[in-house]
């Protein structure tokens, strides 16, 4: 249990607040008291001096790596980029190996975030929609509930046939889970390295189109429609998907999207030099992609900010960019990458904690902090304007591959707290 703890003059919201907290749980929000009063010896008191307080954001599209793929990335390795990420919650894919797609795997990994580290974020495990993500025989989901999934999804392989799909996401609904999809026709996405348009032509790379994403987008909302069951579409990244999303929320479709700070920071053009370290999938799209995203995300019609932190080991991006794995590591700097957002006019400051914080709570049925009494003290302070290189050594993922290497950042976690126990 941790002691009882005070953050004096934090801001939230633009106001200047006092937060106890007692037994692991916010015990009170006030306006802060500019004189300082004296509090019990067993209570801890931190001078936050004017810092944004936030509540613990949930990352809810992470690749750990473990088990497997232990080289690039862990567990404790993921938790604690995480966790000085600004990160309370993340939810693991499933395309581990083994892969998880039955009860001894989740419990396995539940396990192993306990004993590592007990007061550090906590672990969703998201199970396989089909066995061994191959695509032709759904996963046990009854079972992978029970043990602690919080959803099913095939993510890096999109489900088989639309029959399919339906029958995961009908088995999905009794399981009392939502499927995240990743959205991609594999027939139009196959031996593809990066976006399909004007600098993929200019280059000589074969370059995938948005329809490969669309299409499956479109397949997902009309069985959404017609079985009135949630879907959640994964790392959507261009203007033709968005609209339609926002056609079907217009229609009153039960569908929730999400999106990454790359497809609203970067373009295609990352790509002109080869880089390996660009190459994603969905692949960056172009500048009226990026713009057509920002303005989803300012909507609503995209809901939710997630990483989808993909590690990898050094040498595996050292290398020409068709032999280059997807992915890009996330869970570091994605905090300050999206502040761009709001220092852009973007997003609001509520919106920014919505996006990252409460909507995924509502989606995904996590535990939120709202700062209300009986919350979990969850949160992190932040400081807007520090600004700062992201290097290797500034990250704490093993996987450095990201091609915001290099860049200054705006704004940076100077502390965290989970369950009221300081983790930074």
């Amino acid at each position: 249990m941790s002691s009882p703890l005070i953050i004096r003059n934090a801001l939230y919201l633009g106001q200047a607040v006092d937060i106890a907290v007692r037994g692991g749980v916010v015990e009170s929000v006030t306006p802060h008291e500019a004189a300082r009063r004296s509090f019990p010896a067993d209570t801890a008191v931190h001078e936050a001096q004017g810092l944004k307080i936030f509540p613990s954001f949930a990352d809810c599209h992470v690749h750990l790596r473990e088990p497997g793929y232990e080289y690039k990335e862990d567990i404790e390795s993921g938790l604690r980029a995480a966790a000085h990420g600004g990160f309370g919650a993340v939810m693991a894919m499933a395309n581990t190996n083994p892969v998880n797609d039955n009860a001894s795997v989740t419990q396995s990994m539940l396990a192993k975030a306990r004993a590592t580290w007990p007061h550090g974020p906590r672990l969703f495990p998201v199970g396989a929609a089909t066995v061994g993500l191959e695509g032709k025989q759904l996963a046990p989901m009854a079972e992978l509930a029970a043990a602690g999934c919080a959803a099913i999804s095939n993510d890096g392989r999109p489900v088989g046939g639309a029959e399919l799909f339906r029958r995961c996401m009908e088995y999905a609904r009794t399981c009392g889970l939502i499927v995240i999809d990743h959205c991609e026709d594999p027939t139009l996405a196959k031996d593809t390295h990066m976006n399909e348009g004007e600098t993929s032509g200019r280059i000589g790379v074969k370059g995938q189109s948005v329809v490969a994403e669309s299409v499956q987008a479109a397949r997902d909302i009309l069985l959404a429609e017609y079985l009135q069951i949630p879907v959640h579409l994964a790392h959507i990244s261009c203007k033709q998907s968005v609209d339609l999303i926002r056609w079907a929320k217009e229609r009153g479709v039960p569908v929730t999207a999400e999106t990454c700070p790359h497809y609203l920071l970067l373009n295609d053009t990352e790509l002109v030099n080869y880089s390996p370290m660009a190459k994603v999938n969905p692949p960056l799209r172009t500048p009226a992609d990026v713009a057509a995203m920002r303005q989803a995300l300012a909507d609503g019609t995209i809901d939710i900010l997630v990483t989808d932190h993909a590690p990898h080991a050094e040498h595996e991006k050292e290398c020409t960019l068709d032999e280059a794995p997807n992915g890009i590591s996330g869970l570091d700097s994605a905090v300050p990458l999206t502040w761009t957002l709001v220092r852009d006019g973007v997003l609001s400051e509520h919106d920014f904690i919505r996006r990252w914080c409460h909507a995924p709570a509502e989606i995904f049925n996590l535990p939120v902090n709202r700062f209300a009494p009986g919350d979990p003290a969850d949160f992190f302070l932040f400081d807007p304007e520090e600004r700062w290189v992201l290097t290797p050594d500034a990250m704490h993922s093993k996987g450095k591959n990201t091609p915001f290497l290099g860049r200054m950042l705006t704004g940076r976690v100077k502390a965290h707290w989970l369950g009221g126990v300081r983790v930074v």
